[in-house]
């Protein structure tokens, strides 16, 4: 096969094929050994009867190459797009303390395609980051004490302080640069991705000299607006 293929995935995080960039294919069913793909037209009027069948390796066994319309270029480089954007957010243990733009931004160039504007898949790139939250979780007080989610790489807890109002995420090193710049603080209250069952994402930075950069070093979720909820939370920052 002489054709480009790239493993994607639907909205509904199924697997997905797309060829030269301009094709789609859904996984339609799987055997023991092989896996088999319709083209995703195959429902509509254009009745496709295009298909792929991989094997467990993912190596193409054969295509059936019967496309009976056009490639969809823009369709299959948004798939494309919100694909890697989804691989980049999976990848990090903080998914709040990511920018969703930039990371669109670098991958619509790496990848050359003419792409939609980011606003036209902002929702959806947004759902999937509030998705990667602990399950089950639907009130402020059901968030856990204890979690596989507040220990990154490093095996390190960064979920420092938490009550019925406050949660604070910050780790060794954000509190190191936290302790010695926060004279020159940069705060924001984001509701952009704030969690359904709370009320704000309160977030602090600093300028660090060493790194010649603004870095992110606390990140809270909040669960009122109350002047003393931020009087705490700023209190066990500078703990």
């Amino acid at each position: 096969m002489d054709d480009k293929l790239e493993i994607s995935e639907t909205n509904k995080e199924k697997n997905q094929i797309i060829v030269n960039r301009k094709y789609k294919f859904n996984l339609w069913y799987i055997t023991n050994n092989t896996k088999v793909f319709k083209c995703t037209e195959y429902k509509t009027v254009k009745k496709c009867k295009s298909y792929i069948i991989l094997n467990d390796n993912n190596k193409v066994i054969k295509y059936e190459n019967k496309h009976t319309h056009p490639g969809k270029e823009y369709d299959a480089s948004v798939s494309i797009v919100k694909h890697k954007m989804k691989n980049e957010i999976r990848k990090t243990s903080i998914p709040f303390d990511i920018n969703p733009k930039h990371i669109y931004n670098e991958i619509s160039e790496e990848i050359g395609l003419i792409c939609s504007e980011y606003s036209s898949i902002k929702s959806q790139i947004s759902r999937y980051i509030k998705k990667q939250l602990p399950p089950d979780i639907s009130k402020f007080n059901e968030i856990p004490d204890k979690s596989e989610y507040y220990i990154n790489e490093r095996d390190e807890n960064f979920m420092i302080f938490k009550n019925s109002n406050i949660i604070i995420f910050q780790s060794p090193f954000q509190t190191e640069l936290f302790i010695k710049y926060n004279e020159n603080m940069f705060v924001d209250g984001t509701f952009y991705i704030t969690p359904i069952f709370s009320y704000q994402v309160f977030i602090t930075r600093v300028y660090a000299p060493e790194i010649n950069s603004f870095y992110t070093t606390s990140l809270s979720i909040l669960n009122n607006k109350e002047q003393a909820t931020y009087e705490l939370l700023f209190e066990e920052l500078k703990k």
